[in-house]
């Protein structure tokens, strides 16, 4: 089964109503016959949105969505980190963090070609080595 790597900005938004993407971040993960996928990462920087402007009865409903299977947490693997520092090294100029090298490293791990972000100014710039270009959604 094919797989959507999600990022912290559309896991966010299709969380909170008042977001100006909720509704097409929340069509696109309700509407997706892929395997929803969370690289580990990102999870504290949801946790942190979360918990500034939705609360915690959020974070548990996400926490039960992720234990009831409607995501799959996907945490780096060993080699990840170095795929991580190498993205961080040579998009430096262009302030790329941890997470969002994490992300890409997970997408190219996993061979997938989709990455679910609201983050188009870093992952446009973001070259991938396991194909030409992601998809970029919503």
């Amino acid at each position: 089964m094919r797989k959507l790597v999600i990022d912290t900005g559309v896991l966010y938004a299709a969380m909170d109503r008042s977001d100006a993407a909720h509704r097409s971040c929340r069509e696109l993960l309700e509407g997706t016959d892929r395997a929803r996928v969370l690289p580990a990462p990102i999870l504290p920087e949801v946790d942190y949105f979360v918990s500034r402007h939705l609360g915690a009865g959020a974070m548990c409903a996400l926490l039960a969505d992720i234990r009831r299977g409607v995501f799959v947490v996907e945490d780096l693997a060993a080699p990840d980190y170095e795929r991580v520092a190498q993205i961080i090294d040579r998009y430096a100029d262009a302030d790329v963090g941890f997470v969002d090298a994490a992300v890409l490293a997970v997408a190219e791990r996993l061979d997938e070609d989709c990455v679910a972000t609201l983050d188009r100014r870093h992952f446009g710039l973001l070259r991938p080595r396991h194909r030409e270009s992601l998809t970029l959604l919503p």
